[in-house]
């Protein structure tokens, strides 16, 4: 969707910054049901391209310095040097928070009918890798919007049965 909207190179940026704020998310400790969902929106009056990741989680999201030898803790440092602004809130409507980056998108974004798309084209049975190991969908759904566009794309992860060390032929 971002090539459609003509986003350019931000795309790459984007699609880096949307990775790690998910495997932040996937990793947050929350109930055996936790749900995450993915928002990306186009604020066209603001030349902005808006991320947005939900998670079930408590806490804040802080920008850690790990040490040479630690091999994690670096997301939020990549999504600090590379988002224009970035931050959390408290969702509104249920337990948890949603973590969010804007990048700012110099080039002119032609005019679309649709300016928001969710991250998430999985159905159930479909196997997706989160956290380095394969999981089955158990469920797709979705979860009414904060405002009032759009919606939050929700997967429950199957955590007790893993798919192959492969994924699956398409």
């Amino acid at each position: 969707m971002l090539g459609d909207w003509g986003i350019g190179q931000a795309a790459h940026t984007a699609e880096l910054v949307l990775s790690e704020l998910v495997t932040n998310a996937m990793r947050v400790r929350v109930p055996r049901d936790r749900l995450v969902g993915v928002r990306i929106a186009w604020l066209r009056e603001d030349g902005l391209l808006r991320l947005e990741v939900s998670d079930a989680g408590e806490g804040k999201p802080e920008v850690r310095a790990p040490g040479e030898d630690e091999t994690g803790g670096r997301g939020l440092m990549l999504v600090e040097a590379l988002a224009d602004r970035w931050g959390f809130e408290q969702r509104t409507c249920g337990i948890g928070k949603t973590v969010w980056a804007e990048l700012e998108v110099p080039d002119r974004i032609p005019e679309r009918d649709g300016v928001e798309i969710a991250a998430a084209a999985v159905r159930p049975g479909q196997c997706v890798r989160v956290w380095g190991a394969w999981r089955t969908v158990r469920s797709v759904g979705t979860e009414p919007p904060v405002s009032s566009e759009g919606c939050t794309v929700v997967l429950e992860l199957d955590e007790g049965r893993r798919c192959g060390s492969t994924p699956p032929r398409r």
